[in-house]
């Protein structure tokens, strides 16, 4: 079952609870995702379903971060059970010790055309870690990413 499906099938359920607040945000969600099926005619893949839900989720972020500054708690408490419901939908995040190992290892595969990468080579070695993220089906924050991708370039 494709993430649009599921939502899909969630809505109906939330309809019948009478669960408001979640029904609005499943439906916010499924029209993101139908306007970029329209925009590219033709059906998404689970990787860009996955995008889009991870740029949404980026998007409240972002509100909760405006609403705290502005002295509006109620809807920067929204906005988190927001993120909460939209999360549940993607893969698990990959937490800090696997996404070191896939930039180790990205920095290794670098490393056998030639010199070591250092710092400077930031942009190329977070290019093929995150195709190695996605590749491996996981989810990774890019900021936690580049953190670590500059922890380990610095050694």
């Amino acid at each position: 079952m494709t993430i649009g499906e599921k939502i899909q099938t969630d809505i109906v359920v939330a309809m019948k609870a009478k669960d408001e607040h979640r029904l609005t945000t499943l439906r916010m969600v499924k029209s993101a995702l139908k306007n970029k099926e329209i925009d590219k005619r033709e059906k998404l893949t689970d990787a860009e379903e996955s995008q889009i839900l991870t740029t949404l989720i980026k998007q409240r972020k972002e509100s909760v971060e405006s609403f705290t500054k502005g002295g509006r708690p109620e809807l920067a408490a929204k906005e988190q059970t927001e993120i909460g419901m939209i999360e549940g939908y993607l893969p698990q995040a990959a937490g800090e010790d696997v996404i070191r190992g896939v930039v180790q290892g990205a920095i290794a595969t670098i490393a056998e055309g030639g010199t070591k990468p250092g710092p400077k080579d930031m942009g190329s070695v977070m290019k093929v870690v995150q195709q190695k993220i996605v590749a491996d089906g996981l989810r990774a924050d890019g900021k936690v990413v580049s953190e670590i991708v500059k922890a380990e370039l610095a050694k």
